[in-house]
């Protein structure tokens, strides 16, 4: 785990969804990391069997296929999948090299309309960068790229959920 900043933390980016599809299915989606080069453009993602203790390592940029770009690898701290109708949630520490921080999903279920399950898909980052700049200062520069890889990552799982009525198990 890396070390814990002394200095105040950058206030966390928080996007929700709601999504027509059931809690499992977005679950699925969103909380396994290795699906996330289906909602991240220009991102490869490798990384272990989803679960306590994972890890997971993508690289962003026009160069991510070639393995270069900016490296965000990340250990699973917390692995809680829906069970019997209730919600789930998953906790990652982004470990470095670039970026350090925590990233958390949650999905829990909604009303269901006209016969159609859906849920609320909830991501939070709290996120800054390595290097001698505090915290308090790198977070909010991020933040603008921050919000709209959420709100652009909500809405293509929308639309990946919506147009594929489920995900292939796994990988």
């Amino acid at each position: 785990m890396p070390d814990e900043p002394t200095t105040p933390l950058p206030a966390p980016v928080r996007r929700s969804r709601f999504l027509p599809v059931p809690v499992a299915d977005a679950w699925e989606l969103l909380a396994d990391g290795r699906h996330h080069d289906r909602l991240i453009p220009l991102t490869v993602v490798t990384g272990d069997e989803p679960g306590l203790g994972g890890q997971i390592r993508a690289v962003s940029g026009p160069g991510a296929s070639r393995g270069w770009g900016l490296v965000d690898t990340m250990r699973i701290d917390a692995w809680d999948p829906p069970t019997d109708g209730s919600g789930g949630r998953a906790s990652f520490t982004k470990l470095g090299p670039i970026l350090l921080g925590t990233a958390d999903i949650e999905v829990v279920p909604a009303a269901t309309i006209d016969g159609q399950e859906r849920c609320r898909a909830t991501w939070t980052e709290q996120v800054w960068l390595a290097g001698p700049l505090p915290p308090a200062v790198t977070g909010p520069l991020l933040r603008p790229a921050l919000d709209a890889m959420l709100r652009f990552a909500l809405a293509r799982a929308e639309t990946w959920l919506v147009g594929h009525r489920g995900l292939p198990r796994g990988r």
